[in-house]
């Protein structure tokens, strides 16, 4: 038998933590992901899933993780149910996380905006820049960066250097 999710998108509010019974830390949250394709009126649906993780991770996820945060999941999907205080059975799907990956720099979220821009980012060398691509870089700095780059071009090897 298989049961395994992968899961990567955006936290839909700030993760629960809850301590258990047994003093076990409990952190849920709902991830929002993306479907791949588009509907008739060209909008991009997603699906809202619940995750649920335990212990050290639980509380990281606590600490480090908010509302935007882009999150990785791995886990497996569980289907439980209970009673709720009107005596009513309810039914519950969700992923319990074995592993939750934080996939943006710390401090980084989609609703939060650097010092100059949203679209600020510091280069290789750790300075401050501004727009879509990086700054350009001149070849002697990729060289001296990269010791395993070729500063005369493309290395020419023919098929007959290759052992495959």
């Amino acid at each position: 038998m298989l049961n395994r999710v992968v899961l990567v998108g955006r936290l839909t509010k700030d993760p629960e933590l809850k301590v258990s019974q047994n003093n076990i830390s409990v952190a849920t949250f709902t991830l929002a992901v993306n479907r791949p394709f588009t509907n008739a009126n060209g909008e991009r649906g997603a699906d809202f899933i619940n995750c649920v993780v335990f212990r050290k991770q639980a509380e990281n996820v606590n600490q480090y993780l908010k509302k935007g945060s882009l999150a990785g999941v791995d886990g497996r999907l569980q289907s439980r149910s209970y009673e709720n205080k009107e005596g009513q059975r309810v039914y519950v799907t969700e992923v319990v996380c074995d592993s939750v990956q934080f996939l943006e720099p710390k401090g980084q979220g989609s609703n939060q905006q650097n010092n100059n821009s949203a679209d600020s980012y510091q280069n290789a060398y750790g300075n401050q820049s501004t727009g879509s691509r990086p700054a350009q870089r001149s070849r002697q700095d990729s060289v001296e960066e990269n010791p395993f780059a070729n500063a005369d071009g493309p290395v020419d090897i023919s098929d007959d250097d290759l052992p495959f």
